[in-house]
């Protein structure tokens, strides 16, 4: 289960996982589902509902599911599932189409200091990564942040033909989303969130040009609710396997993915860190009342 639309990053991350527990031979055979809608979790609560104590059943999540659940208060949330692994974190690009009048990060922020509403930025769902990230920027320039003009999407392809259509001047994401129109210079990278530079993106960090700002979001899988312990560590060899697969690793390097995996109750506790940070962040940026 991806819970988000076909081209999204869950959608990217589920689709490679596919292969890669094929490659690995401990599946014989993947079918994708994708649900998309508040922020993943009416994909959760679909995948919770129908999948109980299936050991062959696996949802996509990452920080965009937390950051969901803490603004959507739903009825159904991640301790409703069984923590497997995380895999990656990937850095978001800030970036704009080739034909913009912004040739730089500055020339960028200059003109949205100057006029913040008159830019207006694509990315994620609302309270998203791609959204918390340009708030937490804006409160570095001193820009408040109900004077960003934040346009929020389920991702995908649906951003990028409005970026390249010009009804959204900035975009920004995932570099797996927009890879293939970055390569093809239909996209001009003017800066990435990651804590140093990534090799193969030729662009600052956020950091470098002056701004102590990381953007990124892991990402990883949740299995379904009651397995056996058997299961669950059958489950986790198997993700943990398809990690070392060749095709998987290809998609690292492809991807500018930056692998960290982390598995079982490890991963739970490291969940429930980011159901606090991310509140806070999101009390912060006035997506979330205190």
């Amino acid at each position: 289960m991806a819970p988000g639309s076909v081209g999204g990053g869950y959608d990217q991350t589920a689709r490679v996982l596919g292969k890669a527990l094929i490659e690995a031979n401990v599946a014989k055979s993947v079918t994708f589902e994708n649900k998309g809608g508040a922020g993943g979790t009416l994909g959760l609560a679909q995948f919770a509902n129908s999948t109980k104590g299936d050991p062959n059943a696996l949802l996509v999540v990452g920080a965009i599911i937390v950051a969901g659940i803490e603004q959507n208060k739903p009825q159904i949330t991640l301790k409703d599932v069984t923590p497997v692994a995380r895999l990656f974190t990937e850095y978001n690009v800030i970036a704009v189409r080739k034909e913009s009048e912004f040739q730089t990060l500055e020339d960028l922020l200059k003109a949205f200091k100057e006029k913040p509403t008159s830019i207006a930025w694509g990315g994620g769902s609302k309270g998203s990564i791609d959204h918390i990230g340009i708030a937490e920027l804006a409160g570095k320039l001193d820009v408040p942040v109900n004077k960003v003009n934040y346009i929020a999407t389920g991702g995908g392809g649906e951003i990028v033909a409005q970026a390249l259509g010009g009804q959204i001047k900035v975009i920004t994401g995932g570099y797996a989303e927009l890879g293939q129109y970055i390569r093809n210079d239909q996209f001009r990278v003017l800066a990435i969130g990651a804590p140093e530079r990534v090799a193969g993106i030729d662009a600052p960090t956020l950091k470098e040009s002056g701004y102590d700002v990381i953007i990124g979001n892991w990402r990883g899988v949740y299995g379904a609710a009651d397995l056996t312990p058997e299961q669950r560590k059958e489950v986790t060899d198997a993700v943990v396997a398809a990690s070392n697969s060749k095709v998987w690793k290809d998609n690292i390097e492809t991807n500018k993915w930056a692998p960290n995996v982390l598995t079982g109750d490890e991963f739970g506790k490291f969940v429930d860190a980011e159901h606090v940070r991310l509140r806070a962040m999101l009390v912060e940026v006035g997506l979330v009342k205190p």
